[in-house]
């Protein structure tokens, strides 16, 4: 899907990620991809992202829309003309904007659902709760900028695991076509992130025990990003092998 490059600002970013077993989440995502490890473990997750003055890039700030977002991430890599490639594979994303709802997957890539939004933020507090209209997806948490990554982490320092999400800048989407995977690839100007001490976090896709079955998941850790100009680039679409 050809798109035109697309800037705006990530007011409030956080990505709260779950260490998987592998075997779970090769059955949920489809070839190419398939699950990107960190010592034995998959790592998927919830982006939850407030967008402001979003506009295509030759637009003035001033008529850039804001949104808040939720996407379902799943970290992966395929091969793809000789090379190992990375990125996240988005099996769901949800939008507090109708224009974001109506266009997704016809003019922006992948499809979007409408979802209502609860924000909380005071000074180092974060809370933020969605819900969907379709009443699909339910999701929350709530915590606190923290000095340093939970000890449980998979992550050995808040460098390895900063790199690690850096390196997924590139999401693939459901889209309305079975099998079609549509891409966009994330380009911010600066990467810096925080950790969150969580204190409370739930999910209905993560709870889903028909999907994820009991210890199979658990919460790792928490990272938020503040204040990043970014880009957003259109990628080329993949197909999964069964529909070629």
């Amino acid at each position: 899907m050809k798109i035109p490059v697309v800037r705006g600002l990530i007011d409030r970013r956080l990505l709260v990620n779950f260490r998987v077993d592998p075997a779970v989440l090769a059955r949920i995502i489809p070839r190419p991809f398939r699950p990107k490890l960190i010592r034995g473990f998959g790592m998927a997750g919830i982006c939850l992202i407030r967008l402001k003055y979003i506009r295509p890039r030759f637009v003035p700030r001033l008529f850039g829309i804001a949104s808040e977002n939720a996407a379902h991430r799943i970290a992966v890599e395929w091969d793809q003309g000789g090379r190992r490639k990375e990125g996240v594979f988005i099996p769901r994303r949800d939008t507090s904007s109708r224009v974001n709802a109506l266009a997704g997957g016809r003019i922006f890539p992948g499809v979007h659902h409408h979802a209502r939004f609860d924000v909380f933020e005071q000074e180092d507090r974060y809370r933020v709760i969605m819900e969907s209209d379709d009443a699909q997806a339910r999701l929350g948490v709530e915590g606190v900028i923290a000095a340093e990554l939970p000890r449980t982490s998979v992550f050995s320092s808040l460098q390895e695991a900063s790199e690690f999400f850096e390196r997924g800048s590139v999401g693939y989407s459901v889209t309305g076509k079975q099998g079609l995977y549509d891409g966009l690839e994330l380009r911010s100007f600066h990467w810096h992130v925080r950790p969150l001490a969580v204190e409370w976090v739930e999910s209905s896709f993560f709870e889903d025990e028909s999907v994820f079955p009991p210890g199979s998941v658990e919460l790792d850790c928490t990272l938020l990003m503040r204040e990043i100009e970014h880009e957003w680039h259109g990628r080329e679409s993949l197909v999964a092998h069964e529909a070629v």
